[in-house]
């Protein structure tokens, strides 16, 4: 369960974003909360301006985000293309969301 109230959790965004940006989603809680790494990837989303996109960068222990985050990203937002990047060195993996008109 995810526990984004927790004062120690920062939020993954602060702002919207109106060029392409990256989203960090590797912290040791989104490691132990993948209902963390779904909320927060959703908040980046929202926070990410029409005709650009986010790199959401998620904990290698989740493994591929198609199996868990793509359906989450896709059920609310009727607007956005998903792609898969790239495994990083640190293990964790790269999903690039754009949204509208990218």
């Amino acid at each position: 369960m995810s526990n984004s109230t927790d004062p120690t959790i920062e939020p993954v965004t602060r702002r919207d974003h109106d060029v392409s940006w990256s989203a960090n989603l590797e912290q040791p809680y989104h490691a132990a909360d993948r209902d963390l790494v779904v909320e927060q990837a959703v908040d980046a989303v929202e926070a990410t301006a029409s005709g650009t996109h986010v790199n959401l960068v998620t904990h290698r222990d989740h493994g591929r985000p198609e199996q868990y985050l793509w359906d989450a990203l896709e059920e609310p937002f009727d607007d956005i293309g998903l792609e898969y990047v790239d495994q990083c060195g640190c293990g964790g993996h790269v999903t690039r969301v754009h949204v509208g008109g990218e």
